[in-house]
């Protein structure tokens, strides 16, 4: 991803932030037979405070992606969508696509058993928390064997990067009341409604120092 200065996201807890909201990776690898691309849930390491995570893939992908053996990145893509020119003040404009993205590169280390069955309990119990009835991992009607043989499918991952490449380019070089003419377009419906983008568009402009 080509950095623009601009657009720049360098601050740690944004970064984290971003992640904690889009569990849902890409996964990119070079192999000798080109390049490969797998799709997993990931969560932050909760024993570090920096942008290590953790997660698993299924087996063959490990071998597929030389895991712990080759640079990984991950794509954590945010908030994305359609900005109309017409959404801007009469001055000449295209059309253009604000989004919010983190590239993680590095290579991972592979988990042992134990630590992935805890990264596993982790997945399950974090998108099963908010359930009215969660099925836990290791509540019935799985029992410790059914367990076992499921995390033999899988690989654990914990990735620290070496690299890091994040960018938030949410309108920040246009003035204030177009940003808030922008954020009212995606929040009023129309053909491009975007209300996850508008808050994060939103949220940015209040931070942003006054001129």
């Amino acid at each position: 991803m080509r950095q623009n200065p601009s657009f720049a996201m360098t601050d740690v807890a944004e970064i984290r932030r971003l992640i904690a909201r889009n569990p849902w990776v890409t996964l990119v690898s070079q192999t000798d037979t080109g390049l490969v691309a797998s799709h997993y849930a990931v969560l932050l390491d909760e024993d570090r405070d920096d942008l290590t995570i953790v997660g698993h893939v299924g087996k063959p992908d490990d071998l597929i992606h030389g895991l712990g053996e080759r640079e990984l990145l991950i794509v954590v893509q945010g908030p994305h969508g359609y900005i109309s020119p017409g959404w801007y003040d009469d001055a000449p404009a295209v059309p253009t696509w604000n989004f919010i993205s983190a590239h993680l590169s590095g290579v991972p280390e592979v988990l042992s058993t134990e630590e992935n069955l805890a990264v596993l309990d982790r997945l399950v119990d974090h998108f099963e928390g908010g359930m009215p009835e969660p099925r836990r991992l290791w509540e019935r009607p799985n029992d410790d064997a059914f367990v076992r043989r499921l995390e033999k499918g899988t690989v654990g991952f914990r990735l620290t990067p070496t690299r890091v490449v994040a960018k938030r380019k949410l309108s920040q070089n246009r003035p204030a009341e177009t940003v808030e003419h922008i954020v009212d377009m995606l929040r009023e419906g129309g053909p491009h409604p975007n209300p996850a983008l508008a808050d994060e568009m939103a949220r940015a402009h209040a931070a942003r120092p006054p001129r």
